[in-house]
Formats: structure tokens, C-alpha cells, sequence
């Protein structure tokens, strides 16, 4: 029931998100969006997208080894394309990475270890978009500045006071220590163990580097003559925003964060929305391959699904008629050439039945 009310929460946020943009915006900025893009942008964005879903799929790989579970590159890009199909299609923008923890879990007798490995490879996904969002802003002071300036203190202490709650929290609980202590394992064991951090980071790297080339070619593709180095900041916290789980598809927070910060950098409200629109069309766009893998799978599982079991082929040898019923109970104990034909002739009688 809490998950329900909760899924209802998610998607009916996105929705709030997007009326206020088009009531205060309009529409344009939304069908500028459609009209901007073209066959070389869409060609640009699916590349992108094909290198950061190959490196997403390689960083899920790699995390499942560190916990015994072992999986072919080519199996899971496909499912990472289906997970990503599926994330931009449904509300809440989760779905899919829901469906590829448990369907990969399933496949490998342990859904809990599934669900563990696509936790971890989100996570590591996480954490690099903080270091590098983070050497990001750090390069431009002024937005740090301006950020302190213009959230309430009020806010920032009470930001501080949660994240102090909640390690009291589970440092006091026995049972969240044990979950936490769980939680460390996995990730030494997962994301630590030997040279494995090294391939995760640099996977994740290669990620978060395509995601923010994505927001440029659309800031481009949506006409901002601005230097990167200005737009830089705005997509990096645009990236940390699409985090928050209030979505349609992924549509949602992002265009709404985009409009807000674009304003207030001077770069106009619209640009910001269309960009952010472009850049949902560019991930719709590169997450595509899932469709025909969606479909693939779909048609494999009905077609074995559909296909007519084989009868048995009959002995060609004659064998012995069977005995009736009668015989068997009158009769001294049945031969092994008696068992063999009475096993012979009632799977003629199945054949007969299942023609």
C-alpha cells in the first residue's frame, strides 16, 4: 500500500512540476523542443547514448562479479537498454532498473544478490556525479557564493541537522548497524575489492562525461550561444536534480530546475526549459535499442511459450501387446518386456491425444 501511495507521489509531482511550467512558460518552450532537433543532433545524441549505456552496462558487470554473480557484457547491455527504455516510458523514471535487478537476480537463483548488484551500480553512478559535479563547482566559486548567499541559513542547518539525525539513528540501532554493516560489505566486496574500483570509477566517469556532452549538444541544438564553461555548472546540478524521484519518465524536476536556474544566471527562463526538453528527447532518443530488445525478448518468450511438445518416438521394435487390467491383478508379477510395453503404448495413447 506505501509503495502504491508512494509510486502515486512520484508521478503526480512530475505532473505538478510540468503544469507550472506551462502555466507560467507556455507551450512554446516545450515545442521549440520538437523543432530544433535534427538528423545530426539525434545521430550525435543516440553515439553518446551508446557509449554511456555500454559503460553503464560494463560498471553493472563489474559490480555483480564482486558479488559472485556472473554475467556476459552483451547480455547486460541489452538488459541496461530495456532498463533504460522502460525508465524513460513509465512514471516514476525506476521501473526499469527495478526489473533488471529482479529478472537478473531470478536468472541467477539469488534475487536479493540481483537487486544488491544494480544498488551498488547505481550507487557508483551516484558518487562519481558528486566528485565530478563537485570539481565542477569548485572551479566556479561564484555559484557556490551565490548559492550560500540566496538559500536561508535557516535551511542549511536544518539540510545539516538531518544528515547528523539519521547517523545517530543508525549507529543507535542494532538492526540498522547490521543493515549498514551489509551495506559495507557489498561495497568493498562489489566496487573495492582488488582493481575493481579503478574500472567503476573510470566506467562511471565515462557516464556522468557523456551525460554532460549530451546537455551541450542540446544547449547547441536549442540555439544558447553561451560558453560552455558558464553552462557547465547549471547541467552539472541539472544531472543531481533528475536524481530526485518526483517524474514522468524523467520529465519533471529537470525541466523545472532548468527554467529556474537559467533565469536566474540571465540566460532566459525559456532557453533553459527548451534545453531541458531537447535533452529529454536526446535520452529518449538513445535509450531506442530498448524497444527492439523489449520486442525481441517478448516474441522469443510467446514463440516458446506457443511451441507444441514433441510426442515420443515409439520403440520400432513390435513389442508385446499390453496386458489388460485384469491380467495385471491375477497374473504373477509383470515382466521388464511387460513394463516396457504398457510404458510403449501409453505414449501412443498421449500422442493420439495431444494430435
Amino acid at each position: 500500500m506505501k509503495q502504491r501511495i508512494w509510486a502515486w507521489v512520484r508521478t503526480l509531482g512530475g505532473v505538478a512540476i510540468i503544469g507550472v511550467l506551462l502555466w507560467r512558460l507556455g507551450s512554446s518552450a516545450f515545442l521549440d523542443g520538437l523543432r530544433v532537433i535534427n538528423v545530426w543532433t539525434l545521430l550525435g545524441a543516440f553515439g553518446i547514448g551508446l557509449l554511456a549505456t555500454v559503460a553503464s552496462a560494463w560498471r553493472w558487470v563489474l559490480a555483480a562479479r564482486g558479488l559472485g554473480i556472473r554475467m556476459p557484457l552483451h547480455t547486460a547491455v541489452a538488459d541496461y537498454y530495456q532498463s533504460l527504455f522502460l525508465n524513460a516510458t513509465l512514471p516514476g523514471g525506476l521501473l526499469g532498473d527495478v526489473h533488471r535487478a529482479v529478472s537478473n537476480g531470478r536468472e541467477n537463483g539469488d534475487v536479493g544478490r540481483g537487486v544488491r548488484a544494480v544498488v551498488l551500480e547505481r550507487f557508483a553512478g551516484q558518487v562519481a556525479m558528486f566528485v565530478i559535479g563537485g570539481a565542477v563547482l569548485l572551479a566556479h566559486p561564484w555559484l557556490l557564493h551565490y548559492v550560500w548567499v540566496r538559500v536561508p541559513g535557516s535551511f542549511l542547518v536544518a539540510f545539516a541537522g538531518v544528515v547528523v539525525g539519521l547517523t545517530l539513528l543508525v549507529v543507535s540501532r542494532p538492526g540498522l548497524r547490521r543493515k549498514a554493516a551489509a551495506v559495507g560489505r557489498d561495497v568493498r566486496h562489489g566496487l573495492l575489492a582488488k582493481r575493481n574500483w579503478i574500472w567503476v570509477g573510470f566506467s562511471s566517469a565515462v557516464v556522468v562525461i557523456s551525460h554532460l556532452a549530451t546537455f551541450v549538444l542540446a544547449a547547441r541544438a536549442a540555439g544558447a550561444t553561451a560558453p560552455v564553461g558558464q553552462l557547465l555548472p547549471l547541467m552539472v546540478l541539472a544531472l543531481l536534480v533528475m536524481a530526485v524521484p518526483l517524474s514522468v519518465g524523467g520529465w519533471g524536476p529537470r525541466e523545472g530546475f532548468m527554467a529556474w536556474a537559467f533565469g536566474l544566471a540571465g540566460l532566459g527562463a525559456q532557453e533553459g526549459l527548451t534545453i531541458a526538453v531537447v535533452y529529454g528527447l536526446f535520452a529518449l532518443v538513445a535509450a531506442l535499442p530498448g524497444i527492439a530488445v523489449l520486442g525481441y525478448r517478448l516474441f522469443k518468450r510467446r514463440r516458446a511459450a506457443a511451441a507444441p511438445v514433441s510426442p515420443a518416438v515409439a520403440p520400432t521394435t513390435t513389442a508385446p501387446a499390453a496386458p489388460t487390467a485384469l491380467a495385471l491383478d491375477t497374473a504373477t508379477p509383470a515382466t521388464d518386456r511387460q513394463r516396457l510395453a504398457l510404458d510403449a503404448g501409453s505414449r501412443r495413447e498421449l500422442a493420439t491425444a495431444a494430435a
